[in-house]
Protein backbone atom coordinates (compact mmCIF):
# COMPACT_ATOMS: atom_id res chain seq x y z
CA UNK A 1 0.00 0.00 0.00
CA UNK A 2 1.19 3.41 -1.07
CA UNK A 3 -1.36 6.29 0.13
CA UNK A 4 0.75 9.39 0.97
CA UNK A 5 -0.88 11.72 -1.83
CA UNK A 6 -4.27 11.30 0.81
CA UNK A 7 -4.17 14.51 2.61
CA UNK A 8 -7.73 14.10 4.38
CA UNK A 9 -10.68 11.32 5.46
CA UNK A 10 -13.54 12.70 5.80
CA UNK A 11 -16.60 10.14 7.35
CA UNK A 12 -19.22 11.33 4.63
CA UNK A 13 -21.92 9.43 2.57
CA UNK A 14 -22.88 12.84 1.19
CA UNK A 15 -22.24 12.54 -3.00
CA UNK A 16 -22.56 16.53 -2.79
CA UNK A 17 -19.17 16.20 -0.72
CA UNK A 18 -17.40 14.73 -3.92
CA UNK A 19 -14.63 16.15 -5.33
CA UNK A 20 -12.12 15.06 -8.38
CA UNK A 21 -9.20 13.47 -6.32
CA UNK A 22 -11.66 11.96 -4.60
CA UNK A 23 -12.44 8.12 -3.66
CA UNK A 24 -15.59 6.06 -1.87
CA UNK A 25 -14.15 4.26 1.31
CA UNK A 26 -15.81 1.21 2.45
CA UNK A 27 -14.36 -1.57 3.71
CA UNK A 28 -11.03 -0.73 1.43
CA UNK A 29 -9.52 -4.27 0.89
CA UNK A 30 -8.97 -3.37 -2.98
CA UNK A 31 -8.48 0.25 -2.59
CA UNK A 32 -5.54 -0.03 0.34
CA UNK A 33 -4.03 -3.19 -1.26
CA UNK A 34 -3.64 -1.54 -4.81
CA UNK A 35 -2.49 2.05 -3.77
CA UNK A 36 -2.98 5.30 -5.56
CA UNK A 37 -0.30 8.11 -6.54
CA UNK A 38 -3.35 10.60 -7.50
CA UNK A 39 -5.86 10.62 -5.11
CA UNK A 40 -6.52 13.03 -2.62
CA UNK A 41 -9.25 12.66 -0.22
CA UNK A 42 -11.38 9.77 1.02
CA UNK A 43 -14.78 9.82 1.47
CA UNK A 44 -15.53 7.38 4.64
CA UNK A 45 -18.45 5.60 4.70
CA UNK A 46 -17.63 3.74 8.60
CA UNK A 47 -19.85 5.50 10.17
CA UNK A 48 -22.99 5.78 7.57
CA UNK A 49 -24.89 3.42 10.05
CA UNK A 50 -26.75 1.67 7.46
CA UNK A 51 -28.79 -1.45 8.19
CA UNK A 52 -26.23 -4.60 6.62
CA UNK A 53 -29.49 -6.36 5.44
CA UNK A 54 -33.05 -5.79 5.10
CA UNK A 55 -35.53 -8.58 4.91
CA UNK A 56 -39.14 -8.63 3.62
CA UNK A 57 -42.11 -10.47 1.75
CA UNK A 58 -40.30 -8.20 -1.16
CA UNK A 59 -37.08 -9.32 -1.24
CA UNK A 60 -33.59 -8.52 0.52
CA UNK A 61 -31.57 -5.11 0.29
CA UNK A 62 -28.01 -5.21 1.04
CA UNK A 63 -26.24 -2.08 2.22
CA UNK A 64 -23.16 -0.98 0.09
CA UNK A 65 -20.94 -1.25 3.19
CA UNK A 66 -22.81 -5.09 4.41
CA UNK A 67 -19.72 -7.11 4.75
CA UNK A 68 -18.84 -10.53 3.26
CA UNK A 69 -19.31 -12.18 6.55
CA UNK A 70 -22.24 -10.33 7.24
CA UNK A 71 -23.89 -11.70 3.90
CA UNK A 72 -22.04 -15.04 4.34
CA UNK A 73 -24.67 -15.77 7.37
CA UNK A 74 -27.82 -14.69 6.43
CA UNK A 75 -28.89 -18.20 5.17
CA UNK A 76 -28.97 -19.42 8.65
CA UNK A 77 -30.11 -16.02 9.86
CA UNK A 78 -33.82 -15.84 11.73
CA UNK A 79 -34.74 -13.28 9.50
CA UNK A 80 -35.02 -15.63 6.07
CA UNK A 81 -36.13 -18.37 8.14
CA UNK A 82 -39.24 -19.86 7.15
CA UNK A 83 -39.29 -18.37 3.69
CA UNK A 84 -39.36 -20.95 0.57
CA UNK A 85 -36.21 -18.86 -1.16
CA UNK A 86 -33.87 -21.29 -2.69
CA UNK A 87 -32.05 -18.71 -4.21
CA UNK A 88 -30.42 -18.41 -1.27
CA UNK A 89 -28.26 -20.98 -1.49
CA UNK A 90 -25.97 -19.55 -3.88
CA UNK A 91 -25.05 -17.40 -1.69
CA UNK A 92 -22.09 -19.22 0.02
CA UNK A 93 -20.83 -20.65 -2.75
CA UNK A 94 -20.37 -17.15 -4.45
CA UNK A 95 -18.56 -16.06 -0.79
CA UNK A 96 -16.40 -18.64 -0.79
CA UNK A 97 -14.92 -17.72 -4.24
CA UNK A 98 -13.32 -14.79 -2.67
CA UNK A 99 -11.06 -17.43 -1.57
CA UNK A 100 -9.66 -14.91 1.32
CA UNK A 101 -9.43 -14.83 4.65
CA UNK A 102 -11.14 -14.24 7.68
CA UNK A 103 -9.83 -10.47 7.72
CA UNK A 104 -10.86 -9.96 4.41
CA UNK A 105 -14.17 -11.34 5.09
CA UNK A 106 -14.62 -9.20 7.79
CA UNK A 107 -13.73 -6.04 6.09
CA UNK A 108 -14.56 -6.38 2.39
CA UNK A 109 -18.28 -4.86 1.32
CA UNK A 110 -20.71 -6.33 -1.31
CA UNK A 111 -20.86 -2.65 -2.45
CA UNK A 112 -16.74 -2.43 -2.74
CA UNK A 113 -16.33 -5.75 -5.36
CA UNK A 114 -19.34 -4.61 -7.47
CA UNK A 115 -17.67 -0.79 -7.98
CA UNK A 116 -14.08 -2.71 -8.15
CA UNK A 117 -15.87 -4.31 -10.99
CA UNK A 118 -13.22 -6.91 -12.15
CA UNK A 119 -14.52 -9.95 -13.55
CA UNK A 120 -13.97 -12.46 -10.89
CA UNK A 121 -16.09 -10.66 -8.61
CA UNK A 122 -18.65 -12.80 -6.28
CA UNK A 123 -20.50 -10.08 -5.74
CA UNK A 124 -21.43 -9.32 -9.03
CA UNK A 125 -22.13 -13.03 -9.97
CA UNK A 126 -24.66 -13.38 -7.01
CA UNK A 127 -26.33 -9.95 -7.34
CA UNK A 128 -26.44 -10.18 -11.64
CA UNK A 129 -27.30 -14.00 -11.35
CA UNK A 130 -30.71 -12.82 -8.77
CA UNK A 131 -31.87 -10.23 -10.52
CA UNK A 132 -30.38 -7.37 -8.09
CA UNK A 133 -30.47 -3.66 -8.59
CA UNK A 134 -28.24 -0.96 -7.76
CA UNK A 135 -29.08 2.11 -6.02
CA UNK A 136 -26.94 4.77 -7.43
CA UNK A 137 -26.74 8.30 -5.08
CA UNK A 138 -25.31 11.31 -7.47
CA UNK A 139 -24.10 14.56 -6.39
CA UNK A 140 -26.96 16.48 -7.21
CA UNK A 141 -29.41 14.68 -4.84
CA UNK A 142 -30.25 12.53 -8.17
CA UNK A 143 -30.89 8.56 -7.61
CA UNK A 144 -30.63 5.87 -10.11
CA UNK A 145 -31.60 2.24 -9.92
CA UNK A 146 -29.42 0.01 -12.49
CA UNK A 147 -29.52 -3.91 -12.55
CA UNK A 148 -26.22 -5.27 -11.75
CA UNK A 149 -25.78 -6.97 -14.38
CA UNK A 150 -25.73 -4.06 -16.36
CA UNK A 151 -23.91 -2.02 -13.56
CA UNK A 152 -20.23 -3.56 -14.85
CA UNK A 153 -19.73 -2.80 -18.54
CA UNK A 154 -16.29 -3.75 -18.72
CA UNK A 155 -12.99 -4.96 -16.50
CA UNK A 156 -12.58 -2.74 -13.73
CA UNK A 157 -15.22 -0.38 -15.25
CA UNK A 158 -19.11 0.31 -14.51
CA UNK A 159 -21.38 3.04 -15.48
CA UNK A 160 -21.05 5.07 -12.33
CA UNK A 161 -20.74 8.72 -12.93
CA UNK A 162 -17.95 10.66 -10.97
CA UNK A 163 -18.78 11.51 -7.40
CA UNK A 164 -21.66 8.81 -7.70
CA UNK A 165 -21.95 6.84 -4.61
CA UNK A 166 -23.80 2.96 -4.38
CA UNK A 167 -26.21 2.84 -1.94
CA UNK A 168 -27.84 -0.14 -1.75
CA UNK A 169 -28.44 -3.40 -3.64
CA UNK A 170 -31.97 -5.01 -3.61
CA UNK A 171 -32.44 -8.56 -4.34
CA UNK A 172 -36.80 -9.57 -5.43
CA UNK A 173 -38.11 -12.09 -3.97
CA UNK A 174 -39.43 -13.67 -7.30
CA UNK A 175 -35.61 -14.68 -8.36
CA UNK A 176 -35.11 -15.55 -4.49
CA UNK A 177 -38.12 -17.97 -5.15
CA UNK A 178 -35.94 -19.98 -7.72
CA UNK A 179 -34.44 -23.19 -8.08
CA UNK A 180 -30.51 -22.29 -8.49
CA UNK A 181 -27.25 -23.89 -9.85
CA UNK A 182 -24.10 -23.34 -9.42
CA UNK A 183 -20.24 -23.98 -10.86
CA UNK A 184 -16.74 -22.29 -10.28
CA UNK A 185 -13.62 -23.47 -12.09
CA UNK A 186 -10.27 -22.01 -11.44
CA UNK A 187 -6.89 -22.73 -12.94
CA UNK A 188 -5.12 -23.44 -9.65
CA UNK A 189 -6.79 -24.62 -6.55
CA UNK A 190 -7.89 -22.38 -4.39
CA UNK A 191 -7.42 -20.10 -6.91
CA UNK A 192 -9.36 -16.73 -8.35
CA UNK A 193 -11.92 -17.87 -10.55
CA UNK A 194 -11.67 -18.20 -14.06
CA UNK A 195 -15.22 -19.23 -14.88
CA UNK A 196 -18.76 -19.11 -12.87
CA UNK A 197 -21.74 -19.40 -13.35
CA UNK A 198 -25.05 -19.22 -11.84
CA UNK A 199 -28.82 -20.43 -13.17
CA UNK A 200 -31.94 -20.13 -12.25
CA UNK A 201 -35.07 -21.90 -12.83
CA UNK A 202 -37.51 -19.58 -12.56
CA UNK A 203 -41.38 -19.85 -10.63
CA UNK A 204 -42.93 -19.16 -14.26
CA UNK A 205 -40.19 -22.04 -15.95
CA UNK A 206 -37.89 -19.51 -17.18
CA UNK A 207 -34.59 -20.09 -17.46
CA UNK A 208 -32.02 -17.66 -16.63
CA UNK A 209 -28.14 -18.42 -17.02
CA UNK A 210 -25.59 -15.90 -15.98
CA UNK A 211 -22.02 -16.13 -16.95
CA UNK A 212 -19.43 -14.02 -15.01
CA UNK A 213 -15.14 -14.30 -14.07
CA UNK A 214 -14.95 -16.15 -17.56
CA UNK A 215 -16.51 -12.25 -19.35
CA UNK A 216 -15.05 -8.84 -19.22
CA UNK A 217 -19.10 -8.13 -17.90
CA UNK A 218 -21.74 -10.23 -17.14
CA UNK A 219 -23.92 -12.42 -19.95
CA UNK A 220 -27.12 -13.19 -19.52
CA UNK A 221 -29.19 -15.45 -21.35
CA UNK A 222 -32.78 -16.10 -21.25
CA UNK A 223 -35.46 -18.59 -22.10
CA UNK A 224 -39.23 -18.51 -21.43
CA UNK A 225 -40.56 -21.50 -20.40
CA UNK A 226 -42.10 -22.90 -23.94
CA UNK A 227 -38.35 -22.28 -25.24
CA UNK A 228 -36.70 -23.65 -22.89
CA UNK A 229 -33.05 -24.87 -24.93
CA UNK A 230 -31.71 -28.46 -25.56
CA UNK A 231 -27.93 -28.89 -25.81
CA UNK A 232 -27.53 -27.78 -29.23
CA UNK A 233 -29.58 -25.24 -28.90
CA UNK A 234 -27.96 -23.74 -25.36
CA UNK A 235 -24.40 -23.68 -27.04
CA UNK A 236 -25.62 -21.69 -29.81
CA UNK A 237 -27.41 -19.08 -27.78
CA UNK A 238 -24.19 -19.02 -25.75
CA UNK A 239 -22.09 -19.01 -28.71
CA UNK A 240 -24.46 -16.29 -30.04
CA UNK A 241 -24.29 -14.13 -26.86
CA UNK A 242 -20.47 -14.30 -26.04
CA UNK A 243 -18.05 -12.60 -28.85
CA UNK A 244 -14.40 -14.50 -28.94
CA UNK A 245 -13.33 -10.67 -27.89
CA UNK A 246 -15.64 -10.12 -24.74
CA UNK A 247 -14.12 -13.56 -23.31
CA UNK A 248 -11.22 -12.40 -20.61
CA UNK A 249 -7.38 -12.60 -20.80
CA UNK A 250 -4.94 -12.97 -18.26
CA UNK A 251 -3.46 -15.35 -15.74
CA UNK A 252 -5.93 -16.81 -14.25
CA UNK A 253 -6.86 -18.61 -17.65
CA UNK A 254 -6.54 -17.76 -21.29
CA UNK A 255 -9.65 -16.60 -23.42
CA UNK A 256 -9.67 -20.19 -25.12
CA UNK A 257 -10.01 -22.29 -22.24
CA UNK A 258 -12.94 -20.01 -20.37
CA UNK A 259 -14.47 -20.02 -23.52
CA UNK A 260 -14.82 -24.09 -23.88
CA UNK A 261 -15.39 -24.52 -19.80
CA UNK A 262 -18.66 -21.85 -19.95
CA UNK A 263 -20.30 -23.88 -22.51
CA UNK A 264 -19.60 -27.00 -20.59
CA UNK A 265 -20.74 -25.34 -17.60
CA UNK A 266 -23.61 -23.84 -18.99
CA UNK A 267 -25.05 -27.46 -20.01
CA UNK A 268 -24.25 -28.75 -16.58
CA UNK A 269 -26.30 -26.25 -15.28
CA UNK A 270 -29.09 -26.59 -18.40
CA UNK A 271 -29.28 -30.53 -17.53
CA UNK A 272 -29.26 -29.47 -13.88
CA UNK A 273 -32.33 -26.97 -13.79
CA UNK A 274 -34.07 -28.96 -15.94
CA UNK A 275 -33.81 -32.41 -14.38
CA UNK A 276 -31.88 -34.12 -17.09
CA UNK A 277 -29.53 -35.48 -14.43
CA UNK A 278 -26.30 -33.73 -12.61
CA UNK A 279 -22.56 -33.52 -13.75
CA UNK A 280 -20.37 -30.94 -11.83
CA UNK A 281 -17.11 -30.18 -12.63
CA UNK A 282 -15.54 -27.21 -10.23
CA UNK A 283 -12.66 -26.42 -7.74
CA UNK A 284 -13.92 -27.30 -4.14
CA UNK A 285 -17.56 -27.80 -4.97
CA UNK A 286 -18.79 -31.41 -4.98
CA UNK A 287 -22.32 -32.66 -6.03
CA UNK A 288 -24.08 -31.37 -3.14
CA UNK A 289 -23.07 -28.00 -3.74
CA UNK A 290 -21.03 -27.30 -0.32
CA UNK A 291 -17.44 -26.53 -0.47
CA UNK A 292 -15.35 -29.18 -0.01
CA UNK A 293 -12.99 -29.86 2.67
CA UNK A 294 -10.11 -27.43 1.55
CA UNK A 295 -12.43 -24.41 1.61
CA UNK A 296 -10.77 -21.55 2.27
CA UNK A 297 -13.57 -21.03 4.92
CA UNK A 298 -13.30 -23.51 7.91
CA UNK A 299 -16.43 -22.71 8.98
CA UNK A 300 -18.15 -23.57 5.07
CA UNK A 301 -16.32 -27.13 5.13
CA UNK A 302 -17.99 -30.36 5.88
CA UNK A 303 -16.73 -32.87 8.69
CA UNK A 304 -15.64 -34.75 5.39
CA UNK A 305 -15.44 -34.31 1.80
CA UNK A 306 -17.90 -35.53 -0.34
CA UNK A 307 -17.00 -38.04 -3.39
CA UNK A 308 -17.58 -35.71 -6.80
CA UNK A 309 -19.28 -37.55 -9.57
CA UNK A 310 -17.36 -36.11 -12.39
CA UNK A 311 -13.71 -35.75 -12.70
CA UNK A 312 -12.11 -32.02 -12.52
CA UNK A 313 -12.90 -30.09 -15.01
CA UNK A 314 -9.68 -28.29 -15.53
Amino acid sequence: MDMNTIEAVVPTTDPAQWRPGDAWLAGGTVLFSYGSTVLRRLLDLGQAGWPAITVTDAGIELAATCTVAELYALPDSASVAGREWPGLALIRPCCDSFVASFKVWNMSTVGGNICTSLPAGPMISLCAGLDATATLLGPGGSTRTVPVADFVTGDAANCLDPGELLRSIFIPAAALSAKVAFRRLSLSNLGRSGVLLTGRLDPDGGLVLTVTAATKRPVQLRFAAAELPDAQQLAAAVGHAIPAELYHDDIHGLPAWRRDMTFRLAEEIRAELLGEGTRVSGDFWGPSGKPHATSAQPSAAPTSAPTKEAPNGH
